[in-house]
């Protein structure tokens, strides 16, 4: 099957690397959940390109952008937009928040207090807000990406299951490369060179909204085939009682993961493969996407803390111990 806006998105996960140097996994999921409609949550370090590749996407989207900075004393009104009155007529108007944009940065997102969540809530999952009884719906794109510092716990209000789940993956980045963080002084130093031209000097977007919303219909088309589709449903089952499957891991998972996980990885997958200019998708498309899946949705026991096991490890082993057509 020949896909019309395929090539489309392929330039633009190539303006993605030119871009940012390293990270090819976070620049991966990023295309991945833009088309997908699917919402991100990122986690690492601070200094690891997190808002600066998210930037680079809006820009080469061609896409309304906002970036919020999530604090303890931020008000959903921030987010949402708020009804003003004009005391010239005596009318109200409703004036719209940051959340009215194609792109939204949710920086250090577990710094906002429970109301905010809420609201970002609402709007994740309905694409829409509500303020004084009136609902607004959010542009066709909306589409989130929260950050969060895993090292910083002060002041900070951990993110609700219920929430969590509404995040389509959980990405973790590590530390480039070496040869990776050579380049990134280079070109630093190239670019802070007023003697020097600009690398490229190419800040053009690649493609426009209504591709993107072209393409994600195309995705809804990448076939994946009934013994994949039974080994997704296998694997997000065997979260809920991993020591059936792995005996060193029983007692690890006091909640594994909701059917909703199937849908996510079905269609994370799906968009996956489209991105690897595929029709079709293949098992590694899946375990590739698997563990960004599935981390945030699996609630370990106090015994999985005792013996030092994480979510990454429960995932690694049952996905070591799934049959894959």
């Amino acid at each position: 099957m020949t896909f019309a806006h395929q090539t489309d998105i392929t330039a633009l996960r190539r303006r993605l690397s030119a871009d940012i140097v390293g990270q090819p996994d976070l620049l991966d999921r990023l295309v991945v959940g833009l088309l997908t409609a699917g919402h991100l949550l990122i986690e690492g370090l601070p200094g690891l390109a997190k808002t600066t590749a998210v930037k680079a996407l809006a820009r080469r989207v061609s896409a309304s952008f906002q970036r919020v900075q999530f604090t303890t004393d931020l008000l959903p009104g921030d987010l949402t937009g708020s009804e003003v009155f004009n005391p010239a007529d005596g009318s109200v108007r409703f004036v719209p928040g940051p959340l009215f944009h194609d792109i939204v940065l949710a920086d250090e997102i577990n710094r906002a207090p429970a109301k905010v969540q809420s609201a970002l809530l609402e709007a994740m999952q309905e694409r829409q807000i509500t303020v004084g009884g009136q609902t607004y719906p959010l542009p066709p794109l909306f589409f989130v990406l929260a950050t969060q510092n895993p090292l910083e716990q002060a002041g900070t209000y951990p993110l609700p299951e219920a929430q969590l789940d509404r995040f389509l993956l959980h990405v973790r980045l590590s530390y480039p490369s070496a040869d990776e963080e050579l380049r990134v002084l280079q070109m630093h130093l190239h670019a802070s060179d007023p003697a020097r031209p600009l690398a490229g000097g190419d800040t053009q977007a690649v493609l426009d909204v209504p591709s993107v919303l072209a393409a994600r219909q195309e995705v809804l088309q990448v076939f994946i085939a009934e013994p994949l589709q039974r080994a997704v449903v296998d694997l997000v089952r065997a979260t809920r009682d991993p020591g059936a499957r792995v005996g060193e891991l029983a007692g690890t998972v006091a909640a594994g993961a909701s059917p909703r996980a199937v849908l996510a990885l079905a269609h994370a997958a799906r968009a996956l493969a489209y991105l690897r200019g595929r029709d079709h998708v293949r098992p590694d498309d899946l375990i590739a996407l698997a563990p960004d899946v599935l981390r945030h949705r699996l609630v370990l026991s106090l015994d999985a803390g005792l013996r030092g096991v994480d979510a990454d490890a429960v995932i690694a082993a049952l996905l070591a111990h799934t049959v894959w057509p």
